[in-house]
């Protein structure tokens, strides 16, 4: 009991000089993002004449997103700020000197941080993400930029490549297919139809794309025969008219449950997912720069003993966009396929927490 006393002593006195200054740097991160946001677009809210209540819920939709931007920032500033004005005051230099190590005095913020985490990623992929979605309707609504679905130079690939379609446009209000190729081929991806047409239509009641008039190629034995579109291979043509709209699905603006769904539709279709796959590991992933900025500012505070405050803050603050650069780095490289996507989200994650480790024990304590 003794023992312990002394330990909860520091990690009460610890989270009273930390929280103060994460739950304000927080405030002020996220009141700067708003206030750049309504900037960035007040010209046009005029020139639209938006109403003042709708600008001010879309600005309210927008603090989520900001909160989750701010909280690694906020928690980067307040870690090295306190450790560093504990350094500058001595009062760390009597804690080490009551027989307290660094890690040890720290280990309250660390737990803080992993947790903190966790609730990151569950922050953004309960109410970051259908906020910011609502935000972006309603912005696009106030500021008459409303996105057509409607497409062009359209190309899917369907049931594990057996099926193709080829179109020149799609028109949405109609859920039409204009100058459209379909193209069948056998388990062992050898062509068998072509099913050519002026237009194609979604059949509501068939759940398929069917068509007016066409030719249809067959290739058999060696040879082509044409005929009229057969009902059997129409009835295959069953890909999802919301497949073929201006609906590009950004991994990073859905949830994790959504962004699953539209990997594996890529997978189906047969199209490049790298990319998408490694943005999707990366929503796991990112959320643990909370743990690594902490790490991170424990182990640079104090490296100096002038200058202490300005120099931790400045070291943390590097070390952290050096974070943000390799991780950017490894997602190009995942994204052209020169690594895993696992790794590409992963790594710089694995990288730096060996490094606080590294730096942690070569701390002054």
């Amino acid at each position: 009991t003794i023992y312990l006393l002394p330990n909860c002593y520091f990690c009460v006195y610890l989270y009273k000089r930390f929280f103060p200054v994460f739950i304000g740097a927080i405030g002020f991160f996220s009141l700067v993002l708003v206030l750049v946001d309504l900037f960035m677009n007040l010209w046009k809210f005029i020139q639209n004449e938006s109403p003042i209540l709708e600008v001010v819920y879309l600005l309210l939709l927008y603090v989520p997103k900001t909160m989750w931007y701010a909280i690694p920032l906020g928690i980067l500033f307040a870690s090295s700020y306190t450790l560093s004005n504990l350094y500058a005051t001595n009062e760390l230099t009597a804690i080490f000197a009551s027989g307290v190590s660094l890690f040890k005095f720290t280990l309250p913020l660390l737990i803080f941080s992993f947790l903190m985490s966790f609730g990151l990623f569950i922050f953004e992929d309960y109410i970051v993400v259908p906020t910011y979605e609502k935000k972006l309707e309603l912005q696009a609504k106030l500021l008459k930029e409303e996105k057509s679905l409607n497409n062009d130079s359209i190309v899917v690939i369907s049931d594990g490549g057996k099926i193709i379609y080829k179109a020149d446009s799609y028109e949405a209000s109609q859920h039409r297919l204009y100058e459209v190729i379909f193209v069948f081929r056998t388990e062992d991806k050898k062509l068998d139809s072509i099913i050519q047409a002026d237009s194609a239509y979604w059949n509501t009641v068939a759940q398929h794309w069917s068509v007016s008039t066409g030719i249809q190629y067959t290739y058999k034995d060696g040879e082509y025969t044409t005929s009229v579109p057969k009902l059997e291979y129409l009835s295959l043509l069953t890909e999802p008219y919301e497949t073929f709209q201006n609906n590009t699905v950004d991994v990073e603006g859905v949830n994790a449950a959504n962004a699953k769904i539209y990997i594996n539709h890529l997978k189906r279709a047969g199209l490049p997912y790298s990319e998408e796959l490694s943005v999707y590991y990366k929503k796991f992933a990112f959320p643990f720069i909370v743990f690594i900025v902490v790490f991170l500012s424990i182990g640079l505070s104090g490296r100096s003993r002038k200058n202490v405050l300005l120099l931790s803050l400045t070291a943390s603050i590097s070390a952290a966009v050096l974070f943000y650069v390799t991780q950017m780095l490894t997602m190009l490289l995942a994204k052209f396929g020169y690594i895993s996507p696992f790794a590409g989200a992963w790594f710089p994650v694995i990288l730096f927490i060996f490094i606080s480790i590294a730096l942690l024990r070569t701390a002054r304590t």
